[in-house]
């Protein structure tokens, strides 16, 4: 059974403590704000970013070595992710503007 701990890397000299991450990411939608892209998304592991998308690159893009790695395995990952950040851009901005017109936020 030691033997079958040990190949899991469960026991032995290499083992450590159970460790808790977080993942988190932030949307941001927004509508006349000079200087500021209309779409922002911030994802964090451990408040450290690790992607970050915006309307005005208009690309997913890797914030740390380890991400970059995963196009290694997956050639198309960051085109994918594109492409769903682009869809839900679209989508903050229907929000937004149903929000404004059900304020009467419409101009100014």
């Amino acid at each position: 059974m030691l033997l079958f701990l040990l190949l899991l890397g469960i026991v032995g000299p290499h083992c450590t403590s159970a460790r808790t991450h977080s993942i988190k990411y932030f949307y941001t939608g927004s509508s006349g704000v000079t200087n500021f892209p209309e779409f922002v998304l911030v994802g964090l592991v451990d408040d450290v970013e690790m992607v970050h998308y915006d309307s005005n690159t208009k690309r997913a893009e890797p914030k740390q070595d380890w991400m970059k790695d995963i196009t290694d395995e997956d050639p198309q990952y960051w085109e994918t992710n594109t492409q769903n950040l682009m869809g839900s851009q679209q989508g903050f901005k229907v929000n937004i503007e149903t929000v404004k017109q059900r304020l009467n936020q419409t101009g100014g």
